[in-house]
């Protein structure tokens, strides 16, 4: 997602050398920061770790669609994030739409790309809460687009019903009877 950032703000700003400040902390325009809340002068500890919920504010959009939810929980490990400066101008510009972000509103999880069959970025780990036979929902839409499927709502949601049908690790069955 950061560097999917890094590049719509090098389209967005007119500045091809606009970066990441973790790459060039000299550049012209950073559309990747240090996140406030983090100390540069101790490395150690300083990441945002653990689970952490993600609002989905549009219901129109391919990450609501995979998650079936309008919050999910997935798990970060990060220190840097998307420079909330740029992120109005990037939206605007109309290359990509943040549809995921945290609790507070400012700090972008989810980036979708526009005009383009499957693009999708996330500030969070997806792969950390992947298991056999429970894809992480970003997964299941690489797939599809990777396979030739169309990623409409009908379509995605109808593989990701399939799939939670089949989930060896739920709890209950669909008409709620507990599973062994």
């Amino acid at each position: 997602m950061q560097m999917a950032a890094v590049e719509a703000t090098r389209e967005a700003f007119r500045e091809p050398k606009a970066n990441s400040a973790e790459f060039d902390s000299d550049a012209p325009v950073h559309a990747v920061v240090y996140m406030p809340d983090v100390d540069k002068t101790r490395m150690g500890g300083t990441m945002r770790l653990g689970v952490r919920k993600t609002v989905i504010k549009d219901d129109d959009c391919l990450a609501a669609w995979l998650y079936g939810e309008d919050e999910i929980y997935e798990r970060h490990r990060h220190r840097y994030e998307v420079n909330p400066e740029v992120v109005g101008k990037l939206e605007k510009d109309g290359r990509v739409r943040f549809v995921g972000m945290d609790t507070s509103g400012t700090r972008m999880e989810i980036l979708e790309g526009q005009d383009h069959p499957f693009f999708l970025g996330t500030q969070f780990h997806p792969e950390f809460k992947s298991r056999p036979g429970r894809p992480s929902p970003p997964f299941v839409g690489l797939v599809m687009a990777a396979a030739g499927m169309p990623l409409d709502r009908q379509s995605v949601e109808k593989v990701v019903g399939s799939i939670r049908s089949q989930d060896p690790w739920r709890d209950v069955d669909d008409e709620g009877t507990p599973c062994s």
